[in-house]
């Protein structure tokens, strides 16, 4: 929820020409470039879809055009769930918007094809300087920066507060985090009749076991000299996999019901008690607070940190322009103006996610107790690029190799050594086809 999700597998033809039509019948009514009467108009596609969010979004729309008179912005509603397929389809056609709402584990295709335009030379210098290095890295393929990063979303662990309290646990802090073997025991004090210590979602396995290996020094994906990459599985690789493994398998802490579930999926089970904790996408506390039943008692902890810290790996959202567009000067200008400090706090406010922006993240509304807000806003100087985002084979190996790998490794039906030669074997076989 309100995070980039993995890039959708490749759309029918049927569902191609649908969006073909789409872009067709926007362009014809967009009036988009130079009017006869000077006035430029640019097409800002958005990926805002919650009310909070795109309330901001369009709001933020509305002050630009007030005022900015020569440069108009046409808001443009885009969907995660179809995005890569409909911006392939409108890249093709030359249709593309000028101003593209993403997320930097979906811009590789179109970084590396060509599709849109290095920043470097087009945005200001006090943008620039707000975002950190680390967070411009999320957005960097080869040479060039082909998205502004402006919203990142860390996982954390959601606890019933009442149980946590009953169970006589250290509470963590992001100061004193767990270790991952303290996280473990934790869950077997959970762990009670009818009650497990925690619910892991692993519907899609990859994303959340390699952002959180990070904290435990875990890489998988390694570049040479050469800028070849090769999968390596370490011990700082197995630190997480391991942890959920035997509390599903051997502890007995860790529901296996939740296994096939996304994040969504198990706030039921949360809200009636059989979970003590579910960790979590940040962006998931506004669900919590509009289901959960009156009087249910929630906090955000840090996720377990392991030799790295608190280290995890996010794909921020991001905000890049069409190398086709005719007006890349003024599209900046306009990026410029959507992530100004107040406006990227807004738009955090409203997905309820974290800014990558320095001066947004000293915001109090983003450093208060309620709702876990200081607590994400701590975890942010934690933050790194997502494994691999930028590694081209990516997607086939997490699909087809690293997914199931991982989904029977979790359940118990293959072992270590059994995942440890599937995720690298296997992996640098498909790697190898896209290296040639």
């Amino acid at each position: 929820m309100g995070g980039r999700r993995s890039a959708p597998a490749p759309r029918p033809a049927a569902a191609v020409a649908v969006w073909a039509l789409l872009l067709a019948l926007l362009s014809g009514c967009s009036g988009g470039g130079s009017a006869a009467d000077g006035i430029v108009t640019l097409r800002f596609q958005s990926l805002a879809w919650q009310k909070e969010s795109v309330a901001a979004t369009k709001e933020l729309v509305k002050e630009w055009n007030r005022t900015h008179p020569a440069v108009r912005v046409q808001y443009v509603q885009g969907s995660w769930d179809t995005v890569h397929d409909q911006l392939l389809t409108a890249f093709e056609g030359g249709e593309a918007p000028d101003v593209i709402h993403d997320a930097t584990d979906d811009l590789a295709d179109f970084a590396y094809g060509g599709d849109l335009a290095d920043l470097r030379a087009l945005l200001p210098a006090a943008l620039k300087a707000d975002i950190p290095a680390r967070s411009w890295r999320t957005a960097t393929f080869g040479a060039g920066v082909y998205g502004v990063p402006f919203l990142q979303e860390p996982r954390v662990l959601i606890a019933n507060s009442r149980l946590l309290k009953a169970s006589g646990v250290r509470i963590p802090t992001p100061e004193r985090p767990w270790s991952w073997p303290e996280f473990r025991e934790v869950t077997k004090k959970l762990t009670a009749k009818g009650r497990y210590g925690i619910g892991w979602p692993l519907r899609e396995p990859v994303s959340l076991t390699l952002n959180l290996g990070l904290s435990a020094g875990g890489e998988l994906y390694h570049r040479g000299a050469d800028g070849t990459v090769r999968l390596a599985f370490d011990a700082g690789d197995a630190v997480v996999p391991e942890t959920v493994h035997d509390q599903v398998n051997a502890d007995r802490s860790a529901a296996r019901t939740t296994l096939g579930m996304g994040g969504s999926d198990t706030l039921p089970g949360f809200f009636g008690g059989r979970y003590a904790m579910v960790p979590l996408g940040f962006s998931y506390r506004q669900q919590i607070v509009q289901q959960a039943p009156k009087g249910f008692e929630w906090t955000v902890l840090p996720a377990p940190a392991g030799s790295a810290g608190l280290a995890q790996g996010v794909s921020p959202q991001t905000l890049s322009i069409a190398r086709d567009s005719a007006h890349k000067r003024e599209a900046a200008e306009f990026i410029a103006f959507l992530l100004r400090p107040p406006n990227m706090v807004r738009l955090a406010e409203g997905d309820w996610m974290l800014p990558t922006g320095t001066g947004a993240l000293k915001d109090p509304a983003l450093r208060t107790a309620r709702y876990g807000w200081a607590t994400g806003a701590a975890l942010a100087r934690e933050l790194r690029p997502a494994p691999a985002q930028s590694v081209r084979g990516y997607p086939e190996w997490k699909d087809k190799v690293a997914t199931p790998a991982y989904q029977e490794y979790y359940s118990g039906a293959i072992g270590l050594d059994e995942l440890r030669h599937r995720l690298v074997g296997e992996g640098n076989r498909v790697l190898a086809r896209y290296q040639r």
